[in-house]
């Protein structure tokens, strides 16, 4: 009899055709979820039957209480090689493996890059008027050329953001708590003397950390406060990184010029969510990693994690 699994939150639904799935047809039944399913029973009930999921990044948390639920799982699949949402030590109890996909950090980087362009020039702004027959030329972007930008976070990803930051001819700083003088000069980057510094300083900040118990609210009342007025926040690593009231109070009240966003506590955002509404935020629905390539990557290996699982040697295990 075959296995069968499911992928879930295919919201494209581009999950079959991003890679080659014949390698399993004999093995392997494999369907998939295009909505969401937020009700837990739901997910249930669509998955139940399942000895194999594939989840998309963070979309569904995959704990304790839903692994008890699904006596049938054998093997969970990731994309990327990071995942807070799955509880990998239940996980482990259960005997359920947990593999995981590679994943570039070009596609966050361009989507960092085009909300920072975005919230320079207006573009949303001007972009609707021009399709509305609305007012020709209402806004004044702010340069990039000899402005500072702030990094918290000089990893994978805010190395190469510091680098298109160089190539626009900015004035490029960067603090995280263990950043030091020389990896920061490695990529051509000022260090900030420490967190409060770096914002005061900058004219653009982005986010660049990986959320932790260490790294959650790391930028709250005070650290906004501390941001020049005319200053923008991007942030498309993790929504956790930022105090969700504190950010809304600095945008209602004018402590920041906007922000540009792709991350949220809740996704998908609620419909009702004020972030939706504000007019100084330029807000994506989390599309940091969602391009062909990284598609055809994550799937691409969810197959051969498939296949190395059933030949009884699994690669890229979580751990």
């Amino acid at each position: 009899m075959k296995l069968r699994c499911a992928v879930l939150d295919d919201y494209q639904g581009v999950a079959l055709s991003s890679a080659d799935w014949s390698p399993l047809k004999d093995r392997v039944d494999v369907r998939v979820l295009r909505e969401h399913l937020t009700d837990r029973d739901a997910l249930v009930a669509a998955v139940e039957d399942c000895e194999i999921l594939v989840v998309m990044r963070e979309r569904t948390p995959v704990d304790a209480g839903l692994l008890a639920r699904l006596p049938r799982l054998r093997l969970l699949i990731t994309s990327g090689m990071r995942n807070a949402s799955i509880d990998l030590a239940a996980c482990r109890a259960r005997g359920v493996t947990v593999c995981g996909t590679a994943s570039s950090s070009e596609p966050p980087t361009e989507l960092t890059w085009a909300l920072l362009l975005g919230l320079a020039r207006h573009v949303p702004a001007e972009a609707r008027a021009l399709r509305e027959g609305g007012p020709w030329q209402s806004t004044v972007g702010a340069d990039l050329s000899g402005r500072t930008l702030g990094l918290v976070g000089l990893g994978k990803i805010g190395a190469r953001v510091a680098r298109i930051g160089l190539a626009f001819g900015m004035d490029v700083a960067a603090w995280s708590p263990n950043l030091t003088e020389e990896r920061a000069a490695e990529h051509g980057v000022r260090l900030a003397q420490d967190k409060r510094d770096l914002l005061a300083g900058s004219d653009f900040v982005s986010l660049h950390m990986v959320l932790s118990d260490r790294t959650r609210g790391l930028i709250g009342e005070p650290e906004l406060r501390a941001m020049r007025p005319s200053a923008y926040l991007v942030n498309t690593s993790r929504a956790g990184l930022v105090e969700g009231g504190a950010l809304l109070r600095a945008l209602r009240e004018g402590w920041i010029a906007g922000a540009g966003l792709d991350v949220y506590e809740v996704e998908p955002l609620p419909a009702d969510d004020p972030l939706r509404a504000l007019p100084n935020v330029l807000a994506l629905p989390h599309l940091g990693y969602v391009t062909e390539g990284n598609y055809a990557r994550y799937f691409g290996q969810a197959v051969e994690d498939v296949e190395a699982f059933l030949a009884g040697a699994p690669v890229r295990e979580l751990s």
